[in-house]
Protein backbone atom coordinates (compact mmCIF):
# COMPACT_ATOMS: atom_id res chain seq x y z
CA UNK A 1 0.00 0.00 0.00
CA UNK A 2 1.02 4.03 -0.63
CA UNK A 3 2.58 5.39 2.13
CA UNK A 4 1.86 8.51 0.27
CA UNK A 5 0.47 10.37 -2.64
CA UNK A 6 1.32 14.42 -3.22
CA UNK A 7 -0.55 15.88 -6.03
CA UNK A 8 0.17 19.25 -7.57
CA UNK A 9 -2.81 21.19 -9.05
CA UNK A 10 -2.96 24.50 -10.78
CA UNK A 11 -4.60 27.31 -10.59
CA UNK A 12 -6.85 28.92 -13.36
CA UNK A 13 -7.43 32.44 -14.92
CA UNK A 14 -10.78 32.97 -17.26
CA UNK A 15 -9.49 34.22 -20.30
CA UNK A 16 -13.30 34.82 -21.44
CA UNK A 17 -16.10 34.58 -19.06
CA UNK A 18 -19.56 35.14 -20.16
CA UNK A 19 -22.63 34.56 -17.82
CA UNK A 20 -26.14 33.86 -18.94
CA UNK A 21 -29.55 34.71 -16.74
CA UNK A 22 -29.97 33.20 -13.33
CA UNK A 23 -31.83 29.89 -13.76
CA UNK A 24 -34.03 27.60 -11.98
CA UNK A 25 -31.68 25.83 -10.25
CA UNK A 26 -29.93 28.96 -8.90
CA UNK A 27 -26.85 28.77 -11.29
CA UNK A 28 -25.90 31.65 -14.36
CA UNK A 29 -25.23 29.73 -17.41
CA UNK A 30 -21.37 30.06 -18.49
CA UNK A 31 -19.24 30.21 -21.61
CA UNK A 32 -15.81 30.41 -20.67
CA UNK A 33 -12.54 29.83 -21.63
CA UNK A 34 -10.03 28.62 -18.77
CA UNK A 35 -6.59 28.54 -19.10
CA UNK A 36 -4.50 26.58 -16.48
CA UNK A 37 -1.41 28.67 -14.97
CA UNK A 38 2.06 27.80 -13.27
CA UNK A 39 0.76 28.51 -9.14
CA UNK A 40 0.21 25.59 -7.88
CA UNK A 41 -1.40 23.84 -4.58
CA UNK A 42 0.50 21.03 -3.58
CA UNK A 43 -1.83 18.13 -1.31
CA UNK A 44 -0.32 15.12 0.37
CA UNK A 45 -2.69 12.52 1.41
CA UNK A 46 -1.23 10.15 4.12
CA UNK A 47 -3.73 7.08 5.61
CA UNK A 48 -4.17 6.68 8.69
CA UNK A 49 -5.27 4.06 11.49
CA UNK A 50 -8.93 2.77 10.70
CA UNK A 51 -11.20 5.19 12.91
CA UNK A 52 -8.85 8.29 12.77
CA UNK A 53 -11.01 10.10 10.52
CA UNK A 54 -10.22 13.14 8.13
CA UNK A 55 -7.18 15.47 9.42
CA UNK A 56 -6.90 18.28 7.10
CA UNK A 57 -3.64 20.61 7.73
CA UNK A 58 -3.62 23.71 5.27
CA UNK A 59 -0.30 25.62 5.12
CA UNK A 60 1.10 28.50 3.35
CA UNK A 61 -0.16 32.38 2.63
CA UNK A 62 -3.83 32.57 3.46
CA UNK A 63 -3.85 29.39 5.26
CA UNK A 64 -6.02 30.85 8.43
CA UNK A 65 -8.65 31.90 5.86
CA UNK A 66 -8.99 28.04 4.73
CA UNK A 67 -12.14 25.47 6.71
CA UNK A 68 -10.75 22.71 8.12
CA UNK A 69 -13.98 21.29 8.63
CA UNK A 70 -16.61 19.38 6.24
CA UNK A 71 -17.22 22.70 4.40
CA UNK A 72 -13.56 22.10 2.67
CA UNK A 73 -13.75 21.21 -1.05
CA UNK A 74 -10.68 18.87 -0.65
CA UNK A 75 -12.32 17.18 2.30
CA UNK A 76 -15.97 17.34 0.46
CA UNK A 77 -13.73 15.22 -2.47
CA UNK A 78 -12.68 12.60 -0.19
CA UNK A 79 -15.87 11.61 0.69
CA UNK A 80 -17.55 11.42 -2.60
CA UNK A 81 -14.97 9.19 -3.19
CA UNK A 82 -16.02 7.35 0.01
CA UNK A 83 -18.70 4.89 -2.28
CA UNK A 84 -15.71 3.98 -4.39
CA UNK A 85 -13.79 2.77 -1.66
CA UNK A 86 -12.10 5.39 -0.57
CA UNK A 87 -11.47 6.27 2.97
CA UNK A 88 -11.67 9.05 5.37
CA UNK A 89 -9.28 7.78 7.27
CA UNK A 90 -6.51 10.15 5.75
CA UNK A 91 -4.59 13.08 6.58
CA UNK A 92 -4.75 15.54 3.80
CA UNK A 93 -1.54 18.22 4.09
CA UNK A 94 -2.34 21.46 1.34
CA UNK A 95 0.59 24.02 1.19
CA UNK A 96 -1.37 26.73 -0.47
CA UNK A 97 0.52 28.36 -4.00
CA UNK A 98 -2.82 29.78 -5.22
CA UNK A 99 -4.02 32.91 -3.86
CA UNK A 100 -6.80 32.46 -1.42
CA UNK A 101 -10.22 34.10 -2.54
CA UNK A 102 -8.38 35.54 -5.30
CA UNK A 103 -10.52 33.98 -8.23
CA UNK A 104 -7.78 31.68 -9.11
CA UNK A 105 -9.94 28.39 -8.07
CA UNK A 106 -7.36 26.93 -5.25
CA UNK A 107 -10.22 25.71 -3.34
CA UNK A 108 -11.32 23.72 -6.62
CA UNK A 109 -7.31 22.46 -6.93
CA UNK A 110 -7.54 21.39 -3.68
CA UNK A 111 -10.51 18.99 -4.51
CA UNK A 112 -9.38 18.20 -7.82
CA UNK A 113 -5.81 17.03 -6.24
CA UNK A 114 -7.84 15.30 -3.41
CA UNK A 115 -9.79 13.14 -6.12
CA UNK A 116 -6.76 12.36 -7.64
CA UNK A 117 -4.61 11.35 -4.31
CA UNK A 118 -7.26 9.11 -3.03
CA UNK A 119 -7.66 7.37 -6.27
CA UNK A 120 -4.22 6.35 -6.11
CA UNK A 121 -3.74 5.75 -2.16
CA UNK A 122 -6.52 3.14 -2.18
CA UNK A 123 -5.92 1.92 -5.39
CA UNK A 124 -9.68 3.36 -7.25
CA UNK A 125 -8.57 3.09 -11.03
CA UNK A 126 -11.59 5.29 -11.61
CA UNK A 127 -9.89 6.88 -14.23
CA UNK A 128 -9.94 10.29 -15.34
CA UNK A 129 -13.79 10.40 -16.68
CA UNK A 130 -15.28 9.28 -14.01
CA UNK A 131 -13.02 11.53 -11.95
CA UNK A 132 -14.15 14.11 -14.01
CA UNK A 133 -18.03 13.19 -13.30
CA UNK A 134 -17.76 13.10 -9.55
CA UNK A 135 -15.36 16.62 -9.97
CA UNK A 136 -19.18 18.28 -11.67
CA UNK A 137 -20.55 17.53 -8.23
CA UNK A 138 -18.36 19.52 -6.27
CA UNK A 139 -18.07 22.22 -7.91
CA UNK A 140 -17.94 24.75 -11.66
CA UNK A 141 -13.95 24.76 -11.54
CA UNK A 142 -13.21 21.02 -9.62
CA UNK A 143 -13.69 19.52 -13.27
CA UNK A 144 -10.87 21.97 -15.15
CA UNK A 145 -8.53 21.68 -12.34
CA UNK A 146 -8.36 18.06 -13.75
CA UNK A 147 -8.22 18.81 -17.15
CA UNK A 148 -5.79 21.42 -17.20
CA UNK A 149 -4.50 23.07 -20.09
CA UNK A 150 -6.91 25.51 -21.57
CA UNK A 151 -10.31 24.54 -22.47
CA UNK A 152 -14.19 25.88 -22.91
CA UNK A 153 -16.46 25.57 -20.34
CA UNK A 154 -20.13 25.68 -21.07
CA UNK A 155 -23.88 24.93 -18.68
CA UNK A 156 -21.78 25.72 -15.03
CA UNK A 157 -18.24 25.51 -16.83
CA UNK A 158 -18.54 21.64 -15.89
CA UNK A 159 -18.49 20.68 -19.26
CA UNK A 160 -15.26 20.84 -20.98
CA UNK A 161 -14.38 20.82 -24.80
CA UNK A 162 -10.19 21.30 -24.76
CA UNK A 163 -9.44 23.73 -27.17
CA UNK A 164 -6.89 24.23 -29.50
CA UNK A 165 -3.76 26.53 -28.72
CA UNK A 166 -0.43 27.34 -29.93
CA UNK A 167 2.70 29.11 -27.67
CA UNK A 168 3.04 29.49 -24.10
CA UNK A 169 1.53 32.46 -22.33
CA UNK A 170 3.21 34.99 -19.85
CA UNK A 171 0.79 36.46 -16.61
CA UNK A 172 1.20 39.17 -14.57
CA UNK A 173 -1.08 38.50 -11.51
CA UNK A 174 -2.08 41.43 -9.05
CA UNK A 175 -3.57 40.55 -6.14
CA UNK A 176 -5.63 42.21 -3.38
CA UNK A 177 -5.51 43.25 0.16
CA UNK A 178 -8.86 41.24 0.53
CA UNK A 179 -10.49 38.62 -1.60
CA UNK A 180 -14.08 38.46 -2.97
CA UNK A 181 -17.10 35.94 -2.25
CA UNK A 182 -17.83 35.01 -5.54
CA UNK A 183 -21.73 34.37 -4.53
CA UNK A 184 -21.52 37.90 -3.66
CA UNK A 185 -19.72 39.04 -6.87
CA UNK A 186 -22.80 36.96 -8.60
CA UNK A 187 -25.47 38.99 -6.61
CA UNK A 188 -23.93 41.91 -7.79
CA UNK A 189 -23.90 41.13 -11.22
CA UNK A 190 -27.97 40.08 -11.22
CA UNK A 191 -28.48 43.68 -9.48
CA UNK A 192 -26.70 45.76 -11.79
CA UNK A 193 -28.63 43.98 -14.86
CA UNK A 194 -32.09 44.38 -13.12
CA UNK A 195 -34.37 46.16 -14.65
CA UNK A 196 -32.20 46.64 -17.90
CA UNK A 197 -32.12 44.73 -21.00
CA UNK A 198 -32.59 41.03 -20.56
CA UNK A 199 -29.44 39.03 -20.35
CA UNK A 200 -28.65 36.97 -23.16
CA UNK A 201 -27.15 33.62 -23.58
CA UNK A 202 -23.53 33.80 -22.86
CA UNK A 203 -21.09 32.85 -25.86
CA UNK A 204 -17.09 32.44 -26.40
CA UNK A 205 -15.59 35.32 -28.25
CA UNK A 206 -14.21 34.27 -31.69
CA UNK A 207 -11.79 36.47 -31.85
CA UNK A 208 -10.24 35.00 -28.43
CA UNK A 209 -10.30 32.01 -29.95
CA UNK A 210 -8.30 32.38 -32.94
CA UNK A 211 -5.85 34.44 -31.29
CA UNK A 212 -5.37 30.99 -29.31
CA UNK A 213 -5.33 29.15 -32.19
CA UNK A 214 -2.74 31.45 -34.20
CA UNK A 215 -0.54 32.07 -30.45
CA UNK A 216 -1.10 35.35 -31.28
CA UNK A 217 -0.32 36.99 -27.61
CA UNK A 218 -0.91 40.70 -28.90
CA UNK A 219 -4.52 39.01 -30.42
CA UNK A 220 -5.85 37.39 -26.83
CA UNK A 221 -4.65 40.47 -25.03
CA UNK A 222 -7.36 42.40 -27.03
CA UNK A 223 -10.12 39.99 -26.65
CA UNK A 224 -9.91 39.10 -22.76
CA UNK A 225 -13.06 39.29 -21.28
CA UNK A 226 -15.23 38.91 -18.30
CA UNK A 227 -18.58 39.91 -17.50
CA UNK A 228 -17.93 39.64 -13.85
CA UNK A 229 -15.63 42.23 -13.63
CA UNK A 230 -18.04 45.49 -13.72
CA UNK A 231 -19.91 44.04 -10.66
CA UNK A 232 -15.81 43.01 -9.06
CA UNK A 233 -15.22 46.78 -9.61
CA UNK A 234 -18.36 47.83 -8.68
CA UNK A 235 -17.86 46.10 -5.08
CA UNK A 236 -13.85 46.85 -5.22
CA UNK A 237 -13.46 50.20 -6.86
CA UNK A 238 -9.64 50.16 -6.62
CA UNK A 239 -9.75 47.37 -9.35
CA UNK A 240 -10.10 50.22 -11.75
CA UNK A 241 -6.84 51.90 -10.84
CA UNK A 242 -5.38 48.13 -11.05
CA UNK A 243 -6.33 47.73 -14.42
CA UNK A 244 -5.71 51.54 -15.19
CA UNK A 245 -1.91 50.74 -14.39
CA UNK A 246 -1.66 47.47 -16.11
CA UNK A 247 -2.79 49.42 -19.43
CA UNK A 248 -0.22 52.29 -18.58
CA UNK A 249 2.88 50.01 -18.30
CA UNK A 250 2.12 48.11 -22.15
CA UNK A 251 0.06 45.08 -20.29
CA UNK A 252 -1.41 43.18 -24.37
CA UNK A 253 -4.55 42.96 -21.68
CA UNK A 254 -5.96 43.16 -18.27
CA UNK A 255 -9.01 41.31 -16.75
CA UNK A 256 -10.56 40.51 -13.25
CA UNK A 257 -9.87 36.94 -12.96
CA UNK A 258 -13.39 34.94 -12.28
CA UNK A 259 -15.04 36.91 -9.67
CA UNK A 260 -12.02 38.57 -8.59
CA UNK A 261 -10.19 40.29 -6.83
CA UNK A 262 -6.83 39.05 -8.57
CA UNK A 263 -6.56 41.23 -11.67
CA UNK A 264 -4.73 39.33 -14.67
CA UNK A 265 -2.51 40.94 -17.18
CA UNK A 266 -0.87 39.64 -20.62
CA UNK A 267 2.54 40.29 -21.49
CA UNK A 268 4.65 40.06 -24.27
CA UNK A 269 7.37 37.82 -23.17
CA UNK A 270 9.13 36.49 -19.87
CA UNK A 271 11.63 39.79 -19.70
CA UNK A 272 7.80 42.21 -19.83
CA UNK A 273 6.56 39.73 -17.35
CA UNK A 274 9.05 41.19 -14.70
CA UNK A 275 8.74 45.06 -15.55
CA UNK A 276 5.30 44.87 -15.34
CA UNK A 277 5.50 42.68 -11.81
CA UNK A 278 7.99 45.54 -10.98
CA UNK A 279 5.82 48.27 -11.53
CA UNK A 280 3.13 46.94 -9.52
CA UNK A 281 4.66 46.23 -6.84
CA UNK A 282 6.27 50.05 -6.80
CA UNK A 283 2.78 51.24 -7.22
CA UNK A 284 1.44 50.30 -3.88
CA UNK A 285 -1.78 49.16 -5.57
CA UNK A 286 -1.94 45.77 -4.42
CA UNK A 287 -0.44 43.07 -1.55
CA UNK A 288 1.63 40.91 -4.08
CA UNK A 289 2.26 40.24 -7.30
CA UNK A 290 2.79 36.76 -8.67
CA UNK A 291 4.11 35.71 -12.85
CA UNK A 292 3.27 32.69 -14.25
CA UNK A 293 2.91 31.18 -17.52
CA UNK A 294 0.26 29.01 -19.14
CA UNK A 295 -1.21 26.53 -20.46
CA UNK A 296 0.24 24.10 -17.69
CA UNK A 297 -1.24 20.04 -17.20
CA UNK A 298 -4.11 19.63 -14.42
CA UNK A 299 -3.98 17.62 -10.94
CA UNK A 300 -1.34 15.27 -11.34
CA UNK A 301 0.83 13.20 -8.70
CA UNK A 302 4.15 14.61 -8.39
CA UNK A 303 5.25 12.24 -6.11
CA UNK A 304 4.29 8.63 -4.13
CA UNK A 305 5.87 6.36 -1.27
CA UNK A 306 5.34 2.65 -0.77
CA UNK A 307 4.86 1.81 2.66
CA UNK A 308 8.18 -0.62 2.88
Amino acid sequence: MLASVTVRAPAKVNLALGVGPLRPDGYHGLATVFHAVGLYDDLVATPLPEGSGLQLVVEGEGAGLVPLDGSNLAARAVQALVPHGASTDVSLTIRKGIPVAGGMAGGSADAAAALVASDALFDLGLGRDRLLEIAATLGSDVPFALHGGTAIGSDRGTNLTTALVRGTYHWVFVLAEEGLSTPLVYREFDRLHEGVTPIGEPVVPAALMAALRAGDAVALGKALHNDLQRPAVTLRPHLAQVLSIGHEYGALGGVVSGSGPTCAFLARDDAHSVDLAVAFTASGVCRTVRRATGPVPGARVVDQRVDT
